[in-house]
């Protein structure tokens, strides 16, 4: 019996919501239906953990059974870690540095050929940390990864090399785009939310119109909310946007004034960072102009974000441009 898998299995169970750990351990599939029904599944999640854990005690789970535990859990719960998104190419020529440190690493695939690997990191002296682990979602024949990396930030070069030894890619570079929505991501990348296109469907009007109305405002309103929905449209396409929770903007820009005054001793720029944070970040933009909260069209830099798939930009001032201008690169 390994009892540190036990207890992982364990705390495992803590995590999922008590309705539906049935379900998750009959997806597991390492304890029976005759042990599951043994279970009362209507008492505390505590005491359903410790029955869970006697049960994995009895028929003498091990790490392997831990992990792949873990494993579904985060593919039935991917929100509750954060992803980042890295793409592979096979231009440039390969470097590799070698290493010594223990490992655990499991695999799972899923029928959108998606492969899932949880690795569990050790040292050259130590066992691998089973609560520490790095997950990696790769879908074959494609160049991109998805990786929630592990507190041990460490160990980030050796997972990178790692998938690009075995995908045979040359490169792996990390792109600026990041959320707890794993399919979100998939989406963006993948290009599978709707795009961006121009339609000429009028917005209905829904208001009645009344003797006492006067038609030119009516009209007027009616114009400019046809313009708004035909900018979003434009900006947004017509469908559900990918789930981001936030946007990221870090800008560099020097001092203007007249050179007479001369009011700063070191031409040392300016930094300010912005972040714009929300369950919905994308669907609360889109929804910005039309409840006459912002002026249609926004900004571009707040409409790229599926586009250019990042949500993390630095906008810096370009020498050769005016004075005015800003380019993120």
């Amino acid at each position: 019996m390994d009892e540190v898998a036990v207890e992982y299995i364990r705390r495992t169970v803590l995590k999922i919501p008590r309705d539906e750990i049935m379900a998750v351990l009959q997806k597991w599939g390492f304890l029976s239906e005759a042990q599951l029904q043994t279970i009362n599944f209507r008492q505390t999640k505590e005491s359903i953990s410790h029955s869970v854990a006697q049960l994995c005690e009895e028929s003498s789970a091990g790490i392997k059974q831990a992990a792949l535990l873990d494993i579904i859990y985060n593919h039935i719960y991917p929100n509750k870690r954060v992803w980042s998104v890295y793409h592979m190419n096979k231009t440039g020529k390969a470097s590799f540095f070698s290493f010594s440190t223990q490992v655990t690493i499991n695999f799972r695939e899923y029928e959108d050929n998606a492969i899932w690997i949880r690795i569990a990191w050790g040292t050259p002296y130590t066992k691998p940390n089973q609560y520490k682990t790095s997950y990696v979602v790769y879908h074959s024949q494609t160049p991109y990864v998805f990786i929630s990396a592990s507190t041990l930030r460490s160990n980030l070069p050796l997972l990178c090399q790692a998938m690009v030894v075995a995908s045979n890619y040359h490169n792996i570079r990390e792109m600026e785009l990041r959320s707890h929505c794993l399919n979100s991501l998939k989406d963006i990348v993948f290009k599978r939310y709707s795009q961006n296109f121009q339609t000429n469907y009028p917005l209905q009007e829904r208001n009645v119109l009344t003797e006492n109305e006067d038609l030119r405002i009516n009209d007027e309103n009616r114009s400019e909310k046809e313009r708004i929905h035909r900018l979003n449209q434009e900006c947004f396409g017509d469908g559900p946007q990918p789930k981001l929770d936030f946007a990221q903007y870090k800008l560099e820009t020097m001092f203007k004034s007249d050179p007479k005054w001369d009011v700063l001793e070191k031409k040392e720029p300016f930094r300010c960072l912005v972040k714009f944070s929300s369950p919905h970040l994308l669907e609360s933009l889109k929804s910005l102009a039309p409840a006459g909260l912002a002026d249609a069209p926004l900004s571009p830099l707040l409409t790229c974000i599926p586009q250019k798939a990042r949500n993390y930009f630095k906008i810096r001032e370009k020498s050769s441009l005016h004075p005015g201008s800003f380019v993120s690169p």
